[in-house]
């Protein structure tokens, strides 16, 4: 069974469409979507169109309860809320109420067993929507934030936009990165495949290419309120 993680698309459908290609091109069983599907791009209602057709289990991220409730103080630094909120703003006003309502409905983790192995998947932390932990954490921070709510033979998160894979007591600890946003330097959407084939598990990550000057002239046709600061992360894959 070859199983397909995505998150953090982030209104970006143009990348969700690339990962999407790459997916059939790649034969993937199932796809399982891990979170903040619209807010800070530029196309949020497709984005949100082509995660729903997928018609799969879908989690909550950070992204999404915002669109659903706003940002509340100490939930971002001080010096961008103002235009985080504005964002926010532009962002709701795509969407209708049948949109938001969806949001605010779904689940915020998921706990599946294929094939005998079991998965513990949720967007930041399985007690948090907000909560940051880095890869550079130490293991004994990656295990009592991360691995310490379940059991489960893996454990897949995102939310830092930062890909990586780790083994640690038996365990996999696998962070999926992001579709819209990369923040690791790397320009490209990312996304993990688990693959399961009698007891035996393939994990990796990949990178897949796509249209990023039609991104760029998206957030500039739209006058999106910080399209100057929102481009040229997708151009770098860096948020500095």
């Amino acid at each position: 069974m070859k199983l397909a993680f995505i998150s953090d698309i982030h209104g970006n459908a143009i990348a969700l469409e690339a990962v999407l290609e790459d997916l059939r091109k790649n034969q993937i069983d199932r796809v399982y979507v891990l979170g903040d599907l619209c807010y800070r791009g530029p196309d949020p209602k497709r984005s949100l169109a082509l995660v729903r057709s997928l018609n799969t289990q879908i989690i909550k991220g950070n992204a999404d309860e915002w669109v659903v409730r706003g940002i509340n103080q100490g939930e971002v630094p001080e010096q961008v809320i103002e235009m985080m909120k504005m964002e926010l703003e532009w962002t709701v006003a795509q969407l209708d109420k049948q949109d938001i309502e969806y949001l605010a409905s779904l689940p915020t983790e998921m706990k599946l067993e294929i094939e005998g192995i079991t998965i513990h998947a949720f967007h930041a932390t399985p007690d948090s929507l907000f909560e940051i932990v880095l890869p550079g954490a130490g293991d004994e921070v990656l295990k009592s934030k991360l691995m310490s709510a379940s059991d489960a033979d893996i454990f897949i998160y995102a939310h830092i936009h930062r890909p990586f894979i780790r083994y640690m007591d038996g365990k996999i600890l696998l962070n999926i990165g992001s579709v819209g946003l990369p923040f690791d330097g790397m320009p490209k959407a990312a996304y993990a495949v688990v693959e399961i084939e009698n007891g035996q598990i393939r994990t990796s990550i990949e990178r897949v290419p796509y249209r990023i000057e039609d991104v760029v002239k998206q957030y500039e046709e739209a006058q999106y309120p910080n399209a100057e600061m929102m481009t040229r992360i997708v151009r770098n894959g860096l948020v500095k």
